[in-house]
């Protein structure tokens, strides 16, 4: 299953965002769900970083993405635009597959991505 966090400040800011898992509902490289909720994941960090510029801390390893902003960026209406058309659509992928997918609003943790063994990338991207 693939399972997507939008996790939210003490301020109930949108934070940062952790995707963790595979989809399942087809072979590795068929699977048009994962392909979906990657490309929407993919399209908000480079609107956040393109478009919006904010400078976006992404740690990512085969089947996990985390996505983090600054504290200072989260009241920006266009940050939260970015990243809550995000939250509607994999929500919506969600309701479409929900043995496959489950996306979930949560307190951003005490501890970061970057514990759990995932390699950080800042800013750069790969469409692959």
């Amino acid at each position: 299953m693939l399972e997507i966090a939008f996790r939210r400040d003490s301020r109930q800011r949108l934070s940062s965002v952790f995707a963790d898992g595979h989809a399942g509902w087809a072979d590795d490289g068929e699977d048009i769900v994962c392909a979906a909720a990657s490309a929407i994941l993919q399209a908000a960090w480079m609107g956040l970083a393109e478009h919006a510029h904010v400078e976006v801390t992404a740690e990512r390893d085969k089947g996990r993405l985390w996505l983090g902003w600054p504290e200072a960026d989260r009241d920006r209406i266009d940050l939260i635009a970015i990243v809550a058309t995000a939250e509607l659509a994999l929500g919506q992928i969600a309701r479409q597959y929900e043995t496959h997918v489950r996306v979930r609003s949560e307190p951003e943790p005490e501890t970061c991505a970057s514990k759990a063994g995932i390699s950080t990338d800042k800013g750069e991207q790969s469409t692959s």
